[in-house]
């Protein structure tokens, strides 16, 4: 598992940098296979956020300031909601009971809201619902609202943010440096909102979690951007987006249901 959490980790970020996805699309899934949904999340922002401030240093500086603002000041105060709801959510007692065998699983409102997410945008990769879309440029601000509010909830911004920015008039340079300056600030937001959840409500993470994976996540995750600088515009995404949206398909089922998480 911890290969597959490598792999995920570099691939995805070297594609990052171009591609509709954000790093925690992939590795949000691997993620819950280590710990439950709320550190999951908050674990995926750890990373995303630190592979965001290495890809600003290299690529920032093409980001076109005006579309930048139009998009990031609606998305922020949403991926401080988004995230706020994402702890109250995990506060939440479990919904459902089960067992399998001698297992007993529990479906909790956390998992069954990230799952589900998860889901959906797995359900619109794989039926190729969001490609070749986007929004019109009057609905930029509305566009950085979602995607900052759907950050925060579950770490999913990277493919509505490429949906509105696809028609903001940018240039390839301009279009994934403003993506990179937007996303860094969203996952700041959220991470403030972790943090606070984490400092104010210790009993959702009494445990001694590894931090093995989180450091596999995040070495890979640079080397990965390292590499994707190189390639940028060199790859087909079509086999990449396929297998992203099984995994997202298999994992979401699964933390819906209280089987992963």
């Amino acid at each position: 598992m911890e290969f597959l959490l490598a792999a995920a980790a570099l691939g995805v970020a070297a594609l990052t940098l171009y591609s509709g996805f954000g790093l925690g699309t992939l590795l949000l899934p691997v993620l819950l296979f280590f710990y439950p949904p709320a550190v999951a999340v908050a674990a995926t922002a750890i990373v995303h956020f630190l592979n965001n401030v290495l890809k600003l240093i290299l690529v920032g500086k093409h980001a076109d300031k005006r579309v930048f603002l139009r998009f990031v000041i609606p998305a922020v105060p949403a991926a401080f909601l988004g995230a706020w709801l994402l702890s109250r959510l995990a506060a939440g007692d479990a919904m459902y009971n089960y067992t399998l065998g001698e297992r007993g699983f529990a479906v909790t409102p956390i998992g069954l809201v990230v799952g589900g997410l998860i889901v959906i945008f797995a359900v619109l990769e794989l039926t190729g619902a969001m490609k070749d879309k986007a929004l019109p440029p009057r609905l930029l601000p509305l566009g950085g609202a979602l995607s900052g509010f759907f950050g925060g909830l579950s770490g999913h911004q990277g493919a509505l943010r490429g949906l509105v920015l696809l028609r903001a008039g940018l240039g390839k340079e301009q279009y994934i440096g403003t993506a990179v300056a937007a996303s860094t600030l969203v996952d700041f937001a959220r991470l403030c909102v972790y943090g606070a959840a984490w400092v104010g409500t210790p009993e959702l993470f009494t445990r001694d979690y590894e931090a093995r994976p989180l450091i596999i996540a995040l070495v890979f995750a640079f080397l990965g951007t390292f590499l994707g600088v190189r390639l940028i515009g060199k790859m087909t995404l079509e086999g990449l987006h396929v297998l992203i949206g099984l995994l997202l398909l298999l994992a979401g089922l699964a933390i819906a249901t209280g089987l992963a998480g």
